[in-house]
């Protein structure tokens, strides 16, 4: 599946499980966030990997310690030019096989 196909997916299952997308592909000089949204008053920024076999690695894998830096840095960048007043979090949507299993993790890591 083709990264835009994931993150289609991927916002249309958040947004089935009640969660307001708000931005997609916020590119800034750090790096990108796939998914910017909200749950309840909750700011999350989404990661979404998928892989059509583990054989590799998962998706989950996928997330190294330098991608989580990257979006670390992205989110704050996104922060200083947009400021919140809500708490934040990092989620990921893992997406696997065909058809696709999507797994949704909450808080998947922190800052």
């Amino acid at each position: 599946m083709k990264g835009g196909d994931a993150e289609a997916l991927a916002a249309d299952f958040l947004a089935r499980n009640g969660v307001i997308i708000t931005q997609r592909n916020y590119r800034c000089r750090f790096g990108e966030i796939d998914l910017i949204a909200r749950d309840g008053v909750t700011l999350v920024f989404v990661e979404v990997r998928s892989r059509r076999k583990d054989g590799y690695g998962g998706a989950a894998e996928s997330i190294t310690a330098a991608k989580r830096a990257r979006l670390i840095l992205a989110a704050r960048h996104y922060l200083a030019s947009a400021p919140q007043d809500a708490a934040a979090r990092f989620d990921a949507i893992l997406i696997r096989g065909e058809p696709p299993c999507i797994e949704w993790i909450r808080g998947a890591f922190s800052e």
